[in-house]
Formats: C-alpha cells, sequence, structure tokens
C-alpha cells in the first residue's frame, strides 16, 4: 500500500482565476492517491472594496463554504501548494498575512522537511509570474522546505511554458482558466504527491 500523503492547497483569490486553479490543483491531488485539504487565506480588503467589484463578490459568495488556513492546515500537511495572484510581481498581502503567523512554527521547526509548490495567475503575460513564485519560493528556503517546481519534466511544459510553477494569464478576469492550465495544474500536482511520498519513505528509512 502506498505511503499516504497529505497535501493541504492554501490559496488567496480575489476575482476567482485562483479559486478555480486551487480546486483544480486539490482535485488532481487527490486522485495522485494524497489526502487533501483545500483553504483559503483570510480576506484583509472591507467589505465595500469587495462589494464594488462584481467578479470579486460572487468569488467571495461562491467559496464561502471553503475554511480558512490554519496552523493546523501547516502541521498536518506533508505538502503545502501555496496559490496567489500576482500583487506587483510578489504575494498578495492577505498570503503574505497567514504566511507572516507561521513563525512560532518556524521556530518549532515544524515547517521544515516538508514539500512546497506554488501557482499564480496574471493579468498579462510578463506581469509577474516568475517573480511571484520566485518570491514566494525564497520564503520556503527559510522553511527549509523541500521545494518541487514542476520544471520542463513533462511535453506539457513546453507548451505552458512556466517552469516555476502553474500560472495563467486573465487578463482583467474575462480569460477563464482553459485546457492548458489545467493541464499545467495536474502534471504540477502529480509531481508535488510524487515526491513528497519519496520524500517521507525516504525520512521514515533513514529514522
Amino acid at each position: 500500500m502506498p505511503t499516504p500523503v497529505n497535501v493541504a492547497v492554501i490559496y488567496y483569490s480575489s476575482t476567482g482565476t485562483v479559486a478555480t486553479m486551487a480546486k483544480a490543483m486539490a482535485q488532481y491531488a487527490e486522485k495522485a492517491g494524497a489526502d487533501v485539504r483545500l483553504r483559503k487565506a483570510a480576506e484583509l480588503a472591507p467589505q465595500a472594496a469587495i462589494d464594488a467589484k462584481p467578479e470579486w463578490a460572487a468569488n467571495a459568495k461562491a467559496t464561502a463554504d471553503i475554511a480558512e488556513a490554519s496552523k493546523d492546515d501547516m502541521i498536518w500537511a506533508d505538502a503545502v501548494i501555496f496559490g496567489t495572484p500576482t500583487r506587483f510581481g510578489n504575494v498578495t498581502s492577505q498570503l503574505k498575512q497567514f504566511i507572516d503567523t507561521l513563525g512560532g512554527l518556524w521556530q518549532a521547526g515544524r515547517l521544515a522537511d516538508k514539500v512546497y509548490s506554488g501557482f499564480t495567475s496574471t493579468s498579462t503575460a510578463h506581469g509577474g509570474q516568475e517573480s511571484t513564485l520566485l518570491a514566494l519560493y525564497q520564503t520556503i528556503h527559510h522553511f527549509g522546505g523541500i521545494l518541487v517546481a514542476p520544471g520542463y519534466t513533462d511535453p506539457s511544459k513546453f507548451v505552458d511554458g512556466n517552469p516555476y510553477g502553474t500560472s495563467h494569464v486573465a487578463g482583467q478576469g474575462e480569460i477563464p482558466v482553459g485546457e492548458q492550465t489545467l493541464t499545467a495544474a495536474r502534471v504540477q500536482a502529480e509531481r508535488v504527491v510524487k515526491f513528497t511520498r519519496a520524500v517521507k519513505d525516504g525520512l521514515a528509512a533513514a529514522s
């Protein structure tokens, strides 16, 4: 029987693009044999700002039943896949706020030796996909985490072209998540599960 793997998909999404990607990532990880928790970062924006943008309000309503990420999710997870739209080439304040609450777990060594990966969305093809994921991955180095990016490990990666993580060009929200992005999510989720299982097996054998 394969070694059980716990995967937490933790994301922030305002207008729904990253939420769609997160759900796909969670589904593909589950199909690959993982136990999965889908969690969203807590919203920091005022309700008036959310209500002023119909797509934002619609996504808030559509994802109201998804639990907010907690420290327990990080402890439970063998692998964490973070998702965030870009904000000027960096992660959103909402996801950063959640990460900033993890200092106690970091000090206790509870974030080390886990597998981490990331995905993102931008308005344009050169709107910060790589810089956002690389900024996120800097944090993983501080965690002592094991970074598992998709690389060019599948023929489809030469089509979507991003070895850092699944990414989607959303325009102003009018470009829906399509087959290319979903394929990238599948490849990444399967790779995360595969290597998380290998890491767990290796650590167990070494102990």
